[in-house]
């Protein structure tokens, strides 16, 4: 009984090692040094201004390209203020003074004292002319030459008036006229904030999520839908310490998807970036070493042939 019992045993350590061995050779052929999930470089698009949203041309899955316009938040508040601007700096025209009626009015004065002036000059002339005959009086020389003193200064007063004027109504017209720099800086920072009223895509990529729907109110900084560049997927995944030294920047490595049941899709992959510090192994990733207790992260772009989705499982061999 004791050998029959010892043949039966042999037999089966026998079968338990040709089984450790076939699975052994199973899991050899898919083997893997790392594994992670694909992400994408994911951009959040938020409202850059405030108000009702009047057009919004994008699904969830809609293909965008960089700098398109998508949508439209109503502008009409600040169209209404950039008109009201222009209007008081077409205004400001209208409350500049003129100086050419007042300055007129002197200027014909002075014509006056100008002829006054030939008259006297004519007659302070005559009198000389007539006192060297003797046939005037040292008081009538007097006389004249006071009257041309008098209104010499009149003349000099009146000049004085047409400078004064003329420099009061400049003042004044520039003092209202420098209103229209600040004005004209006002039209420049809503012109700007009517820029901010379309929605403009910030890059190539695909509608992840959809987050507001046209007709809702917005507020700055609300975000409205998320994108993303699905041409290039990342895969993060992890490794172990003793592998760091296997892997640097820049180094091609392979990258397996699975393809059905079964199969597994091989592609190209490049290793971007590898973390400087260590932490404890993520519950969803196993590292060659079975859940070693540090590890290191590390990222890897894969051209996505179109195959490839946000989420899926990769396994990498370098």
């Amino acid at each position: 009984m004791n050998q029959i019992k010892n043949k039966i045993m042999q037999k089966l350590y026998y079968l338990v090692f040709l089984a450790t061995l076939l699975i052994s050779c199973k899991g050899n052929k898919n083997s893997f040094d790392a594994s992670g999930t694909f992400e994408a470089d994911e951009v959040i698009v938020s409202s850059l201004a405030t108000g009702k949203i009047i057009s919004l041309r994008i699904d969830e899955g809609s293909v965008l390209s960089k700098d398109s316009v998508v949508g439209l938040v109503d502008p009409t508040g600040l169209d209404i203020q950039k008109e009201e601007v222009e209007a008081t700096i077409a205004a400001l025209q209208q409350q500049t003074a003129s100086s050419a009626p007042q300055e007129k009015l002197l200027r014909d004065q002075l014509n006056v004292q100008n002829s006054q002036m030939q008259n006297l000059q004519h007659e302070k002339a005559r009198i000389e002319n007539l006192l060297k005959a003797d046939a005037a009086t040292g008081k009538q020389l007097d006389d004249i030459n006071a009257q041309i003193d008098l209104l010499q200064k009149q003349m000099l007063v009146t000049q004085q008036q047409v400078n004064v004027q003329k420099n009061n109504t400049g003042t004044q017209n520039r003092a209202i006229l420098s209103q229209a720099k600040p004005l004209e800086k006002r039209i420049a920072q809503i012109e700007d904030q009517l820029s901010k009223t379309a929605i403009r895509n910030p890059i190539n990529g695909v509608v992840l999520t959809k987050y507001m729907e046209e007709g809702e109110i917005i507020t700055a900084g609300k975000a409205i839908y998320k994108v993303a560049d699905l041409s290039v997927l990342t895969l993060r995944a992890y490794i172990s310490g003793s592998q760091l030294s296997n892997v640097k920047l820049g180094q091609t490595v392979k990258v397996k998807v699975d393809d059905g049941v079964k199969n597994y899709r091989e592609l190209n992959g490049t290793v971007t970036w590898i973390s400087d510090k260590a932490e404890f192994t993520p519950k969803t990733i196993q590292t060659k070493e079975e859940r070693a207790n540090l590890v290191y992260a590390i990222k890897v772009k894969v051209k996505n042939d179109g195959f490839l989705k946000i989420g899926m499982y990769g396994e990498l061999s370098f």
